[in-house]
């Protein structure tokens, strides 16, 4: 009997069956455009993208402007590719356009779908953000879709990693901009680390579409993007205790995998304890349980993480003398980035490679934060629906399931378990070479680098010739990819997610003429296509009749989607093809979640060897098990988000200050204004309200103002005048203050001393910000411990963070103000000695060698010539500098203080 459920739906459509069909009208309209469009010239296209912009500078929806300008883009995509985008791709433009997530099937044509919401969002001039999962896809999709762009009259950029800061700001003032999030993350913090608006790459974040969104915003957002600095060097201290670590055995520590944890057993503290002490690491006399040894537990703990978490060729591979962490998602290399807290370093020192020196956070954000800058943010990807929860909530994303162009033929079969791991590879072994005799292509999924080249060895102890796609080979993805769908083509691959290249059966046409091309450049390009494309159909009609791609998967993911990523290779655009999902109980996801009660049931069942159990419950019972480490995965991602936004909004508040700053022309009013607070402080701290004048500290805020405002004021003497009260003070102070402060404007300049007080202000904040940064994530790391006294850490984190906040500002004042205070302008040596600092080494020997002669020349012409006083010139006057003439700054001062001219009326301020 049907549920209720099921029975509504079949009456009223899914939620999902009903947006669809709201926008059906839509793309009707588009398609009636088609002939109108179809018959402008190229020139007329262009005219009217110029046309479009004037419209909605007047005023106009870009929701009005949609069939058309969607029209224009389809025209232009089909003059500049060959390619015209099918209804299904047009709806999964409309609902980028929307803000929503479009999850299409591999092979639907994403690429090219971005261009749609991407043409009609840029016509608003504010710039769009289209975003990859790694520069070669950027580069790649920016060259390809650019033509499109271009045949519309629109500006293309590509932001790549090392690219010269002109180019950069070039590519963000293209109307498209194609770049990876780690890129647009990291600009964005080094946006608020430069001085001036100039420097600036990024122009603000008003519409973005996220190429493969689950991998971007949910496996990466618990990977903060943080820009450090080097901080103090302790290789030695990292070897020095890695030397202990192979010596434990497991009773001195407790590994829990699920929470990827890893602590000491008081067995194990033990033993270190005196081990550490022997070696000299730890004094004598002390335990790591005093607080002094603070640091030594926290790097010995890691050391022990590094070995019992951290696998080579799974987790990280090394490579140059470097440990390069691999990415568990995609399985691709992840260059440049380092584990924190001294992790990364523990992994070096077990490799033994050159220990790198730990470094201080500058600046951070999460993906989630930066994300959300957008206006409307979009995405698209084959597999979200999983996800559609943590979407919708933590940034208000939508997740609508676009129907593919044609009806999906693949069959999915159930899993495989075997008992034994041995087991399951002699299986998948003769799976594989029974597809590989039919012709029928393999892609075999992997979830390490370690299996993949295990299961290579098998395989060519077989004489099976394969491919392998992991981290190492990262170079040739494209080129493997491509191959994956030849006739009996097997490849092994650690991850398929984000590959960005199409398994298309019988191989990638284009990639082959490329090749082609390549190898014969003197035959005409017409002439091999039609060649190569006459070999691949016949090739493409062996495939199909041997069943299509099979995909062959070695393991359970811990996340759905990733299987369902693997799983979608096969069956695009309504081709055939078969998965099937191989499983023994000692896989990860088995053995971590439960599998002794299952190795139980089938031992009772008096299973064989090498028999596998398949049946829909293990599938249910496998998903329940993945939904249970998504949902996991969830809560400590949206933990993190809680943390990370209470820092988020002390960000916004910090770089929005900058900007204005950066902004402003005369900051007078604001420095002023920071003083005046300071002068409050002081006065509220030395001259206390409602006190009389003989509790006053007069000679304590003496030296507060000789401190913070540079100045000698006779303070004592106004504190001790009849009828002065603390207003009184306060006034006097900041008069003086003012004076004091518009002398040296004077001095300087008005265009010199805006540009101080702008530098000022901006390196202070800067260094306030960094200390601030540090001091949360040291907060950070403690207030968890506050739960045990059955306090919330997430509340106690929000207070005691707001008062660090107001100490920053309250310090940020007093540090400009004294900075300010302090600032005099330079004499002529010390510009001399400033200018020869900074020139370079060459530069400086020859400029001494020059003034050596010069002296020499001087010592000569002095001998020869007798010396003039100033006194000896004719109406020469003590009392009147105006006739002194041009006394040399050595010179002694012709007032006759006995002071050279430089330290007496030749003084500068």
């Amino acid at each position: 009997m049907l549920g209720l459920g099921t029975v509504a739906k079949k009456v009223f459509g899914t939620p999902n069956d009903r947006k669809v069909k709201s926008i059906r009208p839509l793309v009707a309209k588009i398609n009636a455009l088609e002939p109108e469009y179809q018959k402008l010239s190229d020139d007329d296209l262009k005219a009217r993208t110029a046309a479009f912009k004037e419209r909605i500078a007047a005023g106009e929806s870009l929701d009005a402007l949609l069939p058309e300008a969607f029209a224009n883009c389809r025209e232009g995509a089909r003059r500049a590719l060959g390619l015209r985008a099918f209804d299904t791709q047009l709806m999964g433009g409309i609902f980028l356009h929307q803000g929503n997530i479009a999850e299409m099937k591999t092979g639907e044509g994403k690429t090219l779908v971005a261009t749609f919401p991407a043409y009609l969002n840029a016509l608003a001039g504010k710039g769009v953000h289209i975003v990859t999962v790694n520069d070669y896809l950027a580069k790649r999709d920016a060259e390809w879709m650019s033509k499109v762009y271009g045949a519309l009259g629109l500006t293309t950029g590509v932001v790549y990693p090392y690219q010269s800061d002109e180019e950069k700001r070039a590519a963000y003032r293209a109307d498209i901009t194609y770049a990876t999030n780690n890129e647009l993350g990291f600009d964005y913090l080094r946006d608020n680390m430069k001085s001036s608006i100039e420097e600036m790459s990024q122009r603000g974040h008003f519409f973005a579409v996220v190429d493969e969104v689950d991998s971007i915003l949910i496996d990466e957002a618990r990977t903060p993007l943080i820009i450090s600095g080097p901080s103090q060097d302790r290789s030695d201290l990292y070897r020095r205790l890695d030397a202990f670590i192979p010596e434990l055995t497991p009773e001195h520590y407790t590994l829990d995998e699920k929470a990827r944890s890893a602590t000491f057993t008081e067995e194990g503290n033990e033993y270190l304890e005196q081990r550490l002490t022997a070696e000299g690491v730890l004094p004598e006399g002390q335990t790591l349980y005093d607080p002094e040894s603070t640091t030594i537990v926290h790097h010995v703990t890691q050391a022990l993480r590094a070995h019992v978490l951290f696998q080579r060729d799974q987790h990280y591979i090394v490579r140059d003398d470097e440990v390069i962490l691999i990415d568990e998602f995609s399985g691709r290399m992840m260059k440049g980035r380092r584990l924190s807290d001294g992790l990364h370093q523990a992994i070096e020192a077990k490799e033994n490679v050159t220990v790198q020196p730990e470094n201080v956070t500058l600046a951070s954000v999460t993906f989630q934060n930066y994300f959300r800058l957008y206006e409307t943010l979009s995405g698209m990807t084959g597999t979200a629906s999983t996800e559609a929860e943590e979407f919708l909530e933590i940034y208000k994303l939508g997740v609508v399931e676009v129907p593919t162009n044609r009806p999906v033929q693949r069959k999915d079969e159930h899993d495989r378990v075997y008992r034994t791991a041995r087991e399951k590879y002699e299986a998948v072994i003769k799976a594989i070479k029974k597809a590989a005799e039919t012709g029928q292509p393999t892609l075999v999924g992997t979830t390490s680098i370690e299996k993949s080249e295990m299961l290579s060895e098998m395989l060519k102890a077989e004489g099976i010739a394969h491919n392998v796609l992991n981290a190492r080979q990262h170079e040739q993805e494209a080129q493997i990819v491509a191959d994956a769908g030849k006739l009996g083509a097997v490849t092994i691959a650690t991850n398929m997610a984000g590959r960005g290249t199409d398994i298309q059966l019988g191989g990638n046409v284009e990639m082959k003429v490329m090749e082609a091309l390549a190898a014969n450049p003197e035959v005409h390009p017409d002439e091999l296509r039609a060649r190569i494309e006459a070999e691949h159909a016949e090739e493409k009609a062996k495939v199909l009749e041997a069943g299509g791609l099979f995909v062959l998967a070695t393991e359970r993911h811990e996340s759905r989607r990733i299987d369902n990523q693997l799983r979608g290779r096969s069956g695009r655009q309504g081709d055939p093809g078969r998965s099937l999902f191989f499983l023994s109980l000692e896989d990860d996801l088995m053995r971590i979640f439960g599998s002794d009660r299952l190795d139980k049931v089938l031992s009772s069942l008096g299973m064989k060897e090498g028999e596998a159990i398949v049946h829909p419950w293990v599938n249910k019972s496998l998903e329940r098990a993945q939904a249970k480490v998504e949902g996991r995965n969830f809560d400590i991602r949206k933990q993190l988000l809680k943390f990370d936004d209470v820092m988020n909004d002390q960000r916004k508040a910090i770089f929005s200050q900058r900007r204005e700053i950066m902004e402003s022309t005369d900051l007078s009013d604001v420095a002023r204004d920071m003083r005046h607070q300071v002068i409050d402080d002081l006065v509220d701290q030395y001259l206390p309200p409602k006190s009389y004048a003989d509790q006053w500290d007069s000679e304590g805020l003496v030296l507060a103002v000789r401190e913070k405002l540079n100045m000698d004021l006779p303070l004592v003497e106004w504190a001790a005048a009849e009828g002065v009260d603390q207003d009184d003070m306060r006034q006097k102070l900041e008069e003086a203050s003012d004076a004091y402060m518009d002398e040296k404007a004077a001095v300087f300049g008005p265009e010199t001393m805006q540009s101080i007080e702008k530098q000022v202000l901006l390196q202070t904040i800067d260094a306030k910000w960094r200390e601030h940064l540090v001091t949360l994530e040291h907060l950070r790391s403690v207030v968890g411990f506050r739960g045990y006294a059955q306090r919330d850490p997430l509340s106690e984190y929000k207070t005691e963070s707001f008062q660090l906040f107001e100490t920053l500002l309250d310090g940020l004042r007093g540090d400009v103000t004294q900075r300010l205070a302090q600032i005099r302008p330079l004499s002529p040596e010390e510009q001399q000695r400033m200018l020869r600092q900074m020139m370079p080494q060459e530069a400086q020997e020859a400029l001494a060698e020059a003034e050596a002669a010069a002296q020499v020349t001087a010592q000569a012409a002095e001998q020869s010539t007798p010396a003039v006083s100033a006194a000896a010139r004719p109406g020469f006057d003590p009392a009147d500098p105006a006739s002194w003439g041009n006394p040399s700054r050595n010179d002694p001062c012709p007032c006759g203080s006995g002071e050279r001219f430089k330290n007496c009326h030749g003084r500068l301020v």
